[in-house]
């Protein structure tokens, strides 16, 4: 397969997070699952173009909280970088913890705080800065009281940095391109499974916009879609439909797309930051795209003329 838009890093990166710490970029992001690796893997460049391999920059996992570490996104305030991360045992009983740094490349250090003790799964932490100073952590966790049982998006108001507030449901599955497995075994229960995760929000001409992944990640039909509300806790709308309309193997020519970034530049430009599997589906890969508006809604810049056609290949 072959497509216009190359990745930054030849290596596995997924779930990449894209963060501007100055006058350099770092990506953070998960290993390869089969690594099992109690840490993250990390990227820095000072142009988005050459990049340098950082060591694992997360350390003091507690053995008992898991050995697969996804998602890591990092947060600056208080003049301490804050990592939010998901930790489990493959894939069951993650939640989210939080570790903290002096510098933007680490060393992170786990700071012995579980900040989703009442849920049964939850993953993908997102830390969002409102413009009145106000942080919000938004995540992924399983809903099995709903029609469209899976793993939903949620949100609650950060206290300190290192506690959640109320945690608020944001958006439910309710289009077909999320479901993840029919007649999925889990909880007890075999049944029909979907999947948003993922988020990532961004203020943009008077209201919040929230990208989210869904889906099954290891397939073709993951992609990015996003919605809309006028306020961090929402409500939150989202129009379904037939499949993803931010990014999709049709629209980027990149298989599986998703889990995004989104990254607002000092010169008005904002950027996206995305995985998407290699051509023999080995690795999960980064990329870095200009994220357009259209009408006020978000939009890849750069599609690849040969991105239809590569998708069918």
């Amino acid at each position: 397969m072959t497509h216009g838009l190359q990745p930054r890093h030849q290596g596995y990166l997924a779930d990449p997070f894209l963060l501007r710490d100055g006058g350099s970029y770092l990506l953070y992001g998960s290993a390869d699952p089969e690594l099992h690796l109690a840490s993250a893997p990390a990227i820095a460049s000072p142009d988005l173009e050459t990049w340098r391999v950082l060591e694992p920059v997360l350390r003091g996992v507690p053995p008992e909280s898991g050995r697969d570490v996804w998602a890591p996104e990092v947060a600056f305030a208080g003049g301490m970088y804050w990592m939010y991360y998901s930790v489990g045992h493959g894939i069951e009983g993650h939640h989210i913890r939080v570790a903290r740094a002096e510098r933007a490349e680490g060393p992170f250090v786990d700071l012995g705080l579980n900040l989703t003790p009442g849920e049964s799964f939850a993953i993908d932490a997102h830390p969002f800065r409102d413009a009145d100073g106000n942080w919000y952590l938004y995540l992924a966790r399983d809903v099995l009281d709903h029609p469209r049982r899976g793993t939903h998006l949620a949100v609650a108001p950060l206290i300190g940095m290192t506690e959640l507030g109320p945690i608020t449901p944001v958006l439910a599955p309710d289009s077909p391109w999320q479901l993840f497995e029919h007649d999925r075994d889990l909880y007890g229960r075999t049944a029909d499974w979907w999947t948003l995760e993922g988020p990532a929000v961004v203020h943009h001409a008077g209201r919040y916009v929230l990208l989210f992944s869904g889906g099954r990640w290891e397939t073709e039909g993951y992609g990015v879609s996003a919605a809309f509300a006028d306020h961090p806790l929402g409500p939150w709308r989202h129009r379904p439909g037939a499949e993803a309309e931010v990014l999709s193997t049709a629209i980027v020519g990149v298989p599986g797309p998703g889990h995004c970034s989104v990254l607002s530049q000092p010169d008005g430009t904002t950027l996206i930051a995305f995985h998407g599997w290699d051509a023999e589906r080995r690795r999960r890969q980064p990329y870095i795209e200009r994220l357009g508006w259209a009408e006020g809604e978000p939009r890849l810049e750069r599609r690849p003329s040969s991105a239809r056609t590569a998708s069918t290949a």
